[in-house]
Order: C-alpha cells, then sequence, then structure tokens
C-alpha cells in the first residue's frame, strides 16, 4: 500500500481513537458524578481514586495493562484494548472531574424546580445537570484532546521487558518512520496530523460557541446604565423580572394548587432515600475490593523486602518536594498566562478567532515526538543563560508544554460563560483590569479556576515522568535531573526495580489522595457557598 496513504490512515486512526475515548469519558462520567452529589462516601471515594489516577502517568499503568488485555486477551484484540485503555486514563479524569464540579456547584434553585417538578432521574439528570454540566466539559474538551495526542506516543507503541507491543496509529508510523530516519515521511505525518487536528479544533469551536450560547445560565433582566431616569428602560426591566423562570413556576403551581396561596414550594416528600444507600454500598464495595487487593499484596512481600522499601522512603520524600517545586513554577506561569492572555483572548473575538485556534493545534501535537528537535535546537542558548539549571527548564518546559491548557482552557470558558449581567455591570463601573480581576471575574472563573487548577497539577506529573530522566533523547544526549521522584520512579522501572517503583508510586498515591482531600474537595464546596456566579444573576 502506498506509505503517504499508510500514514493518512495512521492519523485518522489515533484521531477517531480519542474522540470515541473522550466520548465515553463524558457519558460515563454524567452517572458517576451525579452518583458523586447524591452520597457521600461514594464521593469520597470517587474524588479520591479520580484525584489519584489522573496524577499517576500513563507509563505507570503499563504492569496493569501487560495482566489484563496482553496476557489474558492476547492478540491484536488485547494490544487495541491496551492502546485504549492507556488513551483512556490520559483523557478521562478531568472531564469526571470537571462534571463532578459542575453538578456540585450547581444553583441549588434549578434543583429545587426540578424537585417541584418531582422529576425522575434521567428527566433531572437530562433536563438540568447534563445543561448546566455542558460549559464545563466544553472548556475540558481541548485540554483532553490535546491530552490524548500527547500520550498517543506512548498508548499505541510501547514496550514491556524485550517485548514490543503496538496498534495500527499514529504514533507506531511516526516511531517507525524516526527510526528509519525517513524525513520526508516525518514532515508528511505533521502536515497530515495539523491537518486533521485543525478540522477537529474547528468542530470543536462550533460547538463551544453553541454551548455558550445555549447553556450558559443567565436571566431575560437587562442591566440598566447609570444615569437619569427612563421609563421606556423602568418598564421593560419590570416587564422582563416578571418573566423570569421563577415567576411562571409560581404562577404555574398556584394555578394547578388554587387553594395555596403562600407556600411556593410542596412539601417534603417523606419516605427512604434508597438511592443514597445504594450508592453507599457501591463506594464501600469498591473500597472492599481495594483494600483487599492492597491486603494481598502487603502480604506477599517479605519482611526483607519491606525494610528495604522503608529505608527508601525519606529519598521518595525528597524527590516528591522537587516535583512540587516544579509543579508550583508551572501553575504560577500556567495562571499569570491564563488571567492575561487567556482573558484578552475571550473578550476580543477577533483575536480570538486567531489565537485560540492556533493554540489548540499547538497543544494537540503529541510533544514527545516533537521536543527532542527543540531541545538539540536550543539547549546552546539556553545553557548559555542558565548554565546547570538547563536541564530543569527544559524539564520544566515539557511539564508546562504537557499540561497548561487545562487552566488556560478553563479560565478561558469560565470568562465566556460569565453572565451577561457581570459584563455590563464592569462596563457601567469603568473598572480598570486589576480591579475587575479581583472583584468580579476571579470569582466569577472561581469554579473553573479550581477545576483547571486541580486538572494542571495532577496532569503535571505525565510531563515530568517523560521529562526528568529521557535516556537518548536526541543521539547519545541523556536529558535529566538530580532529583524527583518521576526520575526515581523511571530509573527503577527502566532497570527492573519494579518493587522500589511500585512503593513510590504507592507513596505518591497517598500524597495525591490527602490533597484531593483537603484541597480539591474543600476548594470545590467554598465554590459551590460563595462562588456560583449563576447565583448571583438569581439574586439580583
Amino acid at each position: 500500500m502506498n506509505e503517504d496513504l499508510i500514514i493518512f490512515l495512521s492519523v485518522l486512526a489515533t484521531a477517531g481513537r480519542v474522540l470515541g475515548l473522550v466520548l465515553l469519558s463524558i457519558v460515563t462520567g454524567w452517572f458517576l458524578s451525579y452518583g458523586a452529589i447524591k452520597g457521600k462516601i461514594f464521593e469520597n471515594i470517587f474524588i479520591s481514586i479520580s484525584e489519584v489516577f489522573e496524577s499517576v502517568p500513563v507509563i505507570s499503568f503499563f504492569p496493569v495493562v501487560l495482566i489484563l488485555f496482553i496476557t489474558r486477551i492476547g492478540g491484536p484484540l488485547g494490544v487495541e484494548l491496551a492502546a485504549d485503555f492507556l488513551v483512556f486514563t490520559a483523557v478521562v479524569w478531568n472531564i469526571w472531574i470537571a462534571e463532578y464540579q459542575a453538578f456540585k456547584t450547581i444553583p441549588r434553585e434549578m434543583v429545587e424546580v426540578g424537585e417541584n417538578y418531582r422529576l425522575g432521574f434521567f428527566s433531572i439528570l437530562r433536563n438540568i445537570y447534563i445543561p448546566f454540566s455542558i460549559p464545563r466539559i466544553v472548556a475540558n474538551l481541548f485540554p483532553s484532546v490535546s491530552d490524548g495526542f500527547f500520550y498517543i506516543t506512548v498508548s499505541e507503541v510501547f514496550t514491556i521487558g524485550v517485548t514490543t507491543f503496538q496498534t495500527f496509529g499514529i504514533g507506531t508510523e511516526m516511531q517507525a518512520l524516526i527510526a528509519a530516519g525517513n524525513t520526508n515521511g516525518i514532515i508528511l505525518a505533521f502536515v497530515f496530523l495539523a491537518l486533521v487536528i485543525m478540522v477537529i479544533i474547528f468542530f470543536l469551536r462550533s460547538f463551544s460557541k453553541h454551548a455558550v450560547a445555549k447553556y450558559t445560565v443567565d436571566t431575560d433582566t437587562p442591566v440598566i446604565r447609570r444615569g437619569r431616569f427612563s421609563f421606556k428602560n423602568t418598564t421593560r426591566r419590570l416587564s422582563s423580572t416578571a418573566a423570569t423562570p421563577f415567576t411562571r413556576l409560581s404562577k404555574y403551581y398556584r394555578r394547578r394548587n388554587p387553594s395555596v396561596k403562600n407556600e411556593m414550594f410542596e412539601p417534603e416528600r417523606s419516605g427512604v432515600n434508597y438511592s443514597r444507600y445504594i450508592l453507599a454500598t457501591i463506594g464501600l464495595v469498591i473500597l472492599a475490593i481495594i483494600l483487599y487487593s492492597s491486603t494481598l499484596l502487603v502480604l506477599s512481600v517479605s519482611d526483607g523486602e519491606w525494610s528495604r522499601l522503608l529505608a527508601l522512603t525519606p529519598q521518595i520524600i525528597i524527590g516528591l518536594l522537587y516535583d512540587y517545586s516544579r509543579v508550583a513554577v508551572v501553575i504560577a506561569v500556567t495562571f499569570v498566562i491564563s488571567i492575561t492572555l487567556g482573558y484578552y483572548l475571550a473578550i476580543n473575538s477577533r483575536a480570538e478567532s486567531v489565537g485560540v485556534p492556533l493554540i489548540q493545534v499547538l497543544t494537540a501535537f503529541p510533544a514527545p515526538v516533537y521536543f527532542p528537535f527543540v531541545y538539540i535546537a536550543f539547549y546552546p542558548d539556553f545553557h548559555a543563560v542558565f548554565g546547570p539549571l538547563t536541564s530543569e527548564f527544559f524539564v520544566i518546559a515539557l511539564a508546562f508544554i504537557s499540561t497548561f491548557y487545562y487552566l488556560f482552557y478553563s479560565f478561558w470558558m469560565g470568562v465566556k460563560a460569565m453572565p451577561s449581567e457581570y459584563q455590563e455591570l464592569m462596563k457601567n463601573l469603568n473598572m480598570g483590569f486589576f480591579s475587575k480581576m479581583r472583584r468580579v471575574i476571579i470569582p466569577s472563573t472561581f469554579p473553573y479556576l479550581i477545576a483547571g487548577i486541580s486538572s494542571t497539577i495532577n496532569s503535571t506529573w505525565g510531563g515530568l515522568m517523560i521529562g526528568e530522566y529521557w535516556p537518548s533523547i536526541y543521539g547519545s544526549r541523556t536529558l535529566q535531573v538530580s532529583n524527583g521522584l518521576m526520575r526515581f520512579i523511571d530509573i527503577n522501572t527502566r532497570s527492573g526495580n519494579l518493587g522500589a517503583a511500585a512503593w513510590a508510586s504507592f507513596v505518591f498515591g497517598i500524597v495525591v489522595v490527602v490533597f484531593s482531600i483537603f484541597f480539591t474537595r474543600r476548594m470545590m464546596d467554598l465554590a459551590r457557598k460563595r462562588y456560583v456566579a449563576e447565583e448571583g444573576v438569581f439574586a439580583a
């Protein structure tokens, strides 16, 4: 078959694989998020598991892939399912977190409308929760697609021990082209990949505009500019206020129940809340399975091995502190870029039409493929500036490339989804940039920021995993740092010391669980209680 056609078909196969798994993530996330907000036990387990697996790099799933798909299923189907599973673990977690965050911060007034109409499970999910989650999902579609393409090179082709497994896709073809030194083929692959990505971005942007226009919570109440009294504007404001959904709902209820005069809501229904007990049982079963598997693993390790692993714990903790300092740098740089460039693109449609598609296309390119060329091209210049910190710079740069779009897209979409009344208010008050950010924009987009920051923190580890120890990044040159948890895991995995690598991942997982409980959930609760922009519209 013609080589050009094979490259083009491999790009289509990869794109279809990524988009199909993103869709699967969205659908499953709706049901899991609804279950999480209805049961505290299930919520704690769901959020903790999501945070842990979002933070664990895709490479760490190789042992699971080997056991579940390669060994037990085997053949082309097993390899295909393994690749799909690895890509799924790269794109699913931030979508699930965003959907949970949307369900968690939905205004209480909207939920009460569904309760007053006695909507069933599927009706309230379809008419209230899913529409409210659409803007959050759209904000995470772009980073999910970008993440899928970022990890595609380690998902479609991977090596366990001395055996290489691969399935048809651009990741496999790119590896073959690089190994063969086929420069023309590499350039053609980039061109085809760019064209397909641009088409995907075009449709995603069209859908995002439709989603913001249709699913953003807003009111029909116009904001009246300050100035002298206007009978026309006052009449228009009163008439629109009288026609709000809640007023119409109240009138409907009074017509349906003429005997009720002063009670808007129906009496609370009594009875046992079976769904809460069902969700709690599911959560406890999941927790029991995890604890049982962990117990079997602990009992299988000898006392001598435990002593050796415990002796490595201080080194693991120190490496974790190094990595969290790198994560902090990535978050700081990303936050500054988001509230400046992201805000500018959100309010400037002409710049947005050029800047956002360009960023989306660039971030969708798999960085592990082109980063070695960037490294070798700019290493002398950056070495002259940073000296011994040059490797740190490139590692943080790779981590930034692999994850900055989570916070950037979340903030950008949060500004786009702000109620129009807030935009009018800032114009009427002639607020400056910093005043708008501090008083209106950051509080209004706080739920989006928390979701974006959480996903950015949890996803930075993938870039660190690749960058902290990258042997033969270009020729005989190796990119590595002096200390770091991801470097520790990578070196021990490559050398076959899976016990040390697994213990480091276990300690890392405990830290992530603590982080998810004491940061992510508390911040989301704070966003729900104080920073839901739509509730400000309802209150007005």
